[in-house]
């Protein structure tokens, strides 16, 4: 594991010299040291790159960390992480893709990641990207994620974009039985001339099942994101769909969400809101001394944290 490698796990994970629990470090499309446990076991997925991670029904208080980082230009990295939550089971999972170039050679991760989850079990899923380095070539993280969840099975993400990624692609796809639950927290920034898509689609099949699902997107200079949503009930079930955005300089926002009702008990929402730092906020915060660029830094900070 190369010194790259161990600045952009610190960015993207819990890393501090080591891992508690399990854990796989992909480098480069390689693996750079793996860790299973007694309830938590990682294993190469047959047929396909990546991994399958099988966390024993009950399991408690434990966690899996499954970061990638790519160190250099002229890597497509491409791979599959499928995740097989127990009954029962109350699990940290943290992923993450960090991607640095000093050329002008592209370097490009493409994450595939599918949770099935049992009965009754509760994930916490923390995600975060980042691209580093000085390099002219696209830095580039395309997340695909699919969420299976079965009766009273409860699935938290935090997912952010942190900065430096010239391009992303961001697809979410979800499916709930009754009484499960979906709770997702996103933040993006882009700056420059870079360029985001985020797309959702919930489809809420069992009675009680629920989605709350919360975007927050700050977009500069010449930077443009895309947002869509579709949360669909097919029956008496309860979803909430929010992207707020924040433009600055010539940056660019455009939302749409998207909701479909199947069932006369549907109760489903969505709010979309795109504007830029009001005069006041930075105003208020000069008068503490802050510059105006400090003000606003500190106003973008709050927003998406």
């Amino acid at each position: 594991m190369n010194s790259i490698t161990e600045k952009l796990l610190g960015m993207i994970s819990n890393w501090n010299g080591k891992y508690e629990g399990a854990y796989n470090i992909r480098e480069n499309g390689g693996c750079a040291g793996r860790q299973s446990t007694e309830h938590i076991k990682i294993e190469n997925k047959e047929g396909a790159p990546g991994l399958e991670i099988r966390i024993l029904p009950g399991t408690r208080g434990e966690s899996v960390s499954i970061p990638a980082c790519i160190t250099h230009g002229d890597v497509d990295d491409l791979v599959y992480n499928d995740f097989y939550i127990g009954e029962d089971a109350d699990v940290l999972i943290m992923a993450g893709c960090g991607v640095h170039t000093e050329t002008g050679e592209a370097a490009r991760h493409s994450g595939i990641h599918r949770f099935y989850l049992g009965k009754n079990s509760h994930v916490i899923y923390v995600e975060k990207h980042v691209g580093t380095g000085k390099g002219s070539g696209l830095r580039t993280i395309d997340p695909v994620t699919e969420v299976y969840l079965d009766e009273g099975a409860v699935l938290e993400m935090d997912t952010a974009q942190i900065g430096g990624v010239d391009k992303s692609t961001r697809n979410t796809r979800a499916e709930l039985s009754s009484n499960a639950k979906l709770l997702i927290r996103e933040r993006i920034l882009t700056e420059y001339d870079q360029w985001a898509r985020t797309d959702f689609e919930v489809t809420m099949n069992g009675e009680g099942a629920g989605t709350d699902l919360i975007s927050r997107a700050v977009a500069r200079g010449n930077s443009h994101q895309e947002y869509t949503s579709k949360m669909i009930g097919n029956g008496p079930c309860s979803g909430h769909s929010e992207c707020d955005a924040i433009i600055a300089d010539h940056g660019t926002v455009t939302a749409a969400p998207a909701l479909t009702a199947n069932h006369g008990d549907a109760a489903l929402i969505h709010e979309a809101a795109i504007g830029k730092i009001a005069g006041e906020q930075i105003l208020k915060l000069r008068t503490l001394g802050l510059t105006e660029k400090e003000a606003e830094a500190k106003i973008v900070e709050g927003f998406l944290g």
